[in-house]
């Protein structure tokens, strides 16, 4: 038995940080970056209704229109209203994922999360540990167990809320001591672990007796991942059960499956918990069981259990005991005690994750799915999907080139949607979305000189062009006559920066075609290793091959703007490749970057906009249990490599890293648990936070938009975001040298703004416009005496249109303009800073595209 104090695991953490700090730490900038990043304000753009997936519910039972949802990768959400309007509460703590939250049932206000998803898929996000609110989510205290990684349950004692359970799954890409189940009788002060088995088995399932709280049933799962195989089960998985608050355990075999187990799911009858259900993963006779001796014997019911490692949460009605909900793919129920199950007629979306019935009412229940909430009030025959929850997990973003311009992204189990960033109404709701490309969205990109054409890839290189004008679709798949390609489960996709007709797209091999995808050409040899073991996926009690473990591929590409052939190739086991004849040579400089452990999948590359030999480089080693940030530059074409952002903290992968369009000393870096910002060349590297209002989230995606530049952000888990980030690309250090300096305003459109009555009631969230209007920056060496300023608007004779009083601090500071909603003046106009006794002057074009607007709604 171990026990530990949150403090000790601090401790830990510190130390680790500590030892892991880079020896020689990068010269402090004398920017004061945070200050910048303060007035950039980051608008949600959603969407709603393509949500992300849910992994538990705590609800207050006494009143269950107060309940929590945990998501997988977007932190914590609350209502108070049943569902119909949701908050995030969970939002600038150390991580955003969650695998589990309870709710005390004598204090709403009294929430635990564990954080770190426990679904053990591949695209899963790590946590740090347990939380604890005392004030219904505004506030957290950190509690420790910060190693085990992903925790799957929380179990409150209803006689005493200090006294609480914690399932601990563990690591999910390595083997490590801290998992299994741990206890607390004193808040989270100290924990004892009750219950282990080995370093590669943790708690999947923990349930507690609803008439006597020191019976608990609880499931040891044995799992584990490497980037190319996934495991479910093994020796460890069993079930256990506790007549003594955890004191003690023994295991539970009879009646149960003899063979390998796998994950476990576990679910006690209310009204009489000598009845207890369970759906078991294994080698032989698998599927649903029952028990009617409070669990310490069981009987075969059925073989139901559809793709078990995933799913396996059985709960049974508290008030009917012959009825029992299984979640999978599809919805399922039995009517006669597990005996048979039939698929519910369902109009959500699928995958169900969890599930909560009112036991004051069982025709009320709540379901989490890829998609989101679903809650019905009729038993499963009529569905309300939650409207206003942003979960969204993209995993790559693009953008057009319309006015006002439109985003595209893949959602994980949600196909590629688009969406526009202004509308005729007050803002862009969920309806406004539409679908581009079908089954696990991914990469998409949009073409920059003609936005009707698409293009988007689903799983395993699932490659299609759309045509969103005609409406039709191809599957354009590379086919070149002797290959057998391989394609990641992400498989990447480039239009290039030269001829937007020309795409590349990475398998194993670089692919080519110059006519929108009709004929492709190899221009590269395989770039993998070809390691012939990591192309075996499957293993484990259920195996399975749906392409999410395919290895030994590209996964990242990139083609210099300033030469044509300059291209670069990342993969998957760890190799970076780059050729400066077009293909016809390829030289691997992975291998020359400092402190890379080899085999360390490369995440992203881009080649530079301004240097020809100079690209940056991320590494992502989480899939080798390694969370280090990898962060690379290079100006000599992979010759040698200068290694950034070391001094970020631990538990920080890196995934996507972009140079600003004009600013060559601008980089955005996306990681597990945000978004950085450097003005440095990576030098330096300031946290886009809780101070400027953007969460903590993991970032998959950025683009920087060519025109407006705004900064689209593709979170996994907290949808799509926009930062205005014209004034980030304007601050280069010539500009800031400048006692005052005037950022060139974003074009203001006028949209023919017909405003939104708002009569869909709260159900529905809008992203706020932000045009018609314009944000002005402005940049000051130092205070004025009165720290105020003033910006004047003239039009092209020098008349007065508007004044704006604005603040007069050192650093950035900003205006908002807005023109008529309604019949505004087009046209040019002038903008003139007066800050103290310095004046400064630039240009503003307000521009109408109230026609041109209605036209490209239509087409649409």
């Amino acid at each position: 038995m171990r026990v530990l104090s949150a403090a000790a695991f601090v401790g830990v953490a510190c130390l680790a940080w500590a030892q892991g700090a880079p020896a020689t730490p990068a010269p402090a900038s004398t920017v004061d970056v945070a200050q910048i990043l303060k007035t950039l304000t980051p608008r949600e753009l959603g969407p709603t209704t393509m949500g992300g997936r849910i992994s538990d519910f705590g609800v207050y039972e006494k009143d269950p229109r107060i309940f929590y949802v945990a998501s997988a990768s977007g932190g914590l959400w609350k209502t108070v209203n049943a569902g119909l309007t949701f908050a995030p509460t969970f939002t600038n703590e150390a991580v955003a994922a969650l695998g589990a939250v309870a709710v005390n049932q004598n204090n709403p206000d009294d929430v635990w999360v564990g954080t770190g998803e426990q679904n053990s898929r591949n695209s899963t996000s790590w946590g740090g540990g347990v939380y604890r609110s005392k004030d219904g989510g505004k506030t957290w205290t950190y509690l420790g167990l910060k190693e085990t990684k992903h925790i799957s349950h929380i179990v409150i004692d209803p006689k005493n809320p200090d006294t609480v359970y914690v399932g601990a799954l563990g690591h999910l890409w390595g083997e490590n001591e801290e998992r299994g189940l741990y206890k607390t009788t004193d808040g989270g002060k100290n924990w004892t672990r009750t219950l282990a088995v080995d370093k590669r088995t943790g708690v999947i399932e923990l349930q507690m007796d609803p008439k006597n709280p020191n019976n608990l049933m609880c499931a040891m799962f044995e799992r584990f991942r490497w980037p190319y195989r996934f495991a479910s089960g093994g020796p460890g998985s069993a079930m256990y059960r506790s007549t003594d608050a955890g004191k003690t355990w023994h295991k539970v075999t009879k009646g149960l499956p003899t063979g390998t187990l796998g994950r476990i799911g576990i679910s006690y009858y209310r009204k009489n918990p000598r009845i207890v259900a369970a759906v078991v993963e294994a080698t032989e006779k698998g599927g649903v069981y029952r028990s009617e001796d409070g669990g310490e014997s069981w009987t075969f019911m059925s073989n139901t259990n559809p793709r078990p490692f995933y799913f396996s949460q059985i709960r049974i009605d508290p008030n009917d005991d012959k009825r029992i909900y299984l979640g999978a793919t599809n919805f399922h129920v039995s009517d006669d005690m597990g005996k048979t199950f039939r698929a519910m007629n369902i109009t959500i979306h699928v995958d169900f994750h969890a599930i909560w019935i009112d036991p004051a009412n069982s025709n009320h229940f709540l379901v989490g799915e890829d998609g989101g909430v679903g809650i019905t009030w009729d038993k499963g025959d009529t569905w309300q999907h939650a409207n206003t929850m942003r979960v969204a997990q993209f995993y790559a973003v693009a953008v057009d080139n319309r006015k006002p311009y439109y985003v595209y992204g893949g959602l994980q189990d949600n196909g590629t949607w688009a969406g526009p960033t202004q509308t005729k109404r007050n803002g862009v709701g969920f309806f406004d979305w539409y679908n581009v490309g079908g089954g696990d969205g991914f990469h998409v990109q949009a073409d920059p000189e003609d936005w009707r054409w698409v293009y988007s890839e689903s799983q395993g290189g699932g490659m299609v062009r759309y045509n969103q004008e005609s409406g039709e679709t191809r599957f354009i798949q590379p086919r070149v006559t002797g290959l057998r390609p391989r394609f990641n489960w992400s498989t990447p996709i480039i239009l290039s920066p030269h001829n937007s007709a020309t795409l590349y797209v990475g398998g194993n091999y670089l692919f080519r075609s110059v006519d929108r995808g009709n004929r492709w050409e190899a221009v590269s040899p395989d770039l993998s290793t070809n390691d012939p073991e990591k192309l075996k996926s499957r293993a484990g009690v259920t195996p399975e091959d749906t392409g999410a473990e395919r290895h030994c591929t590209i996964t990242t590409v990139s083609e210099s703007p300033l030469k044509r052939g300059v291209l670069w190739a990342g993969t998957d086991d760890g190799l970076l490749h780059v050729t400066e004849d077009d293909g016809k040579t390829w030289t691997e400089v992975g291998k020359n970057c400092p402190g890379l452990p080899k085999f360390t999948w490369c995440s992203r590359i881009i080649a530079s906009n301004f240097v020809l030999g100079r690209a940056y480089a991320t590494f992502d080693g989480h899939r080798n249990d390694d969370y280090e940030t990898y962060v690379y530059s290079t100006e000599d074409f992979g010759k040698t490599w200068t290694r950034l952002a070391t001094n970020l903290g631990p538990d920080n992968s890196a995934y996507v890293i972009k140079e600003g369009t004009v600013n060559p000393s601008l980089l955005v870096l996306g990681t597990e648990v945000g978004m950085y910002v450097s003005l440095d060349k990576g030098a330096n590297w300031t946290k886009f936070g809780k101070d400027s209002g953007f969460p903590t989230v993991r970032v998959d995606d950025v683009v920087i938009h060519p025109r407006e530049k705004d900064l689209v952000v593709g979170t996994h888990g907290r949808a799509i975001w926009i930062v205005p980030f014209a004034a980030m690309e304007a601050l280069s250090k010539e500009n800031m040298d400048k006692d005052v300096f005037l950022v060139p305003p974003t074009t203001a459109y006028l949209l023919g703004m017909t405003g939104s009555p708002d009569w869909e009631g709260n159900n529905v969230w809008y992203s706020q416009n932000t045009q018609p209007g314009t944000l002005i920056y402005y940049w000051l060496k130092s205070d004025t005496p009165d720290k105020k300023a003033k910006v004047t608007i003239t039009d092209a004779g020098g008349g007065p249109i508007t004044t704006l009083n604005g603040t007069g601090n050192a650093g950035l500071n900003v205006v908002r303009f807005t023109p008529g909603r309604r019949g505004g003046r087009s046209g040019d106009f002038t903008v003139t800073l007066t800050a103290g006794t310095k004046e400064a002057k630039a240009k503003l074009t307000v521009e109408d595209l109230s026609r041109a607007f209605d036209s490209d709604i239509n087409i649409r």
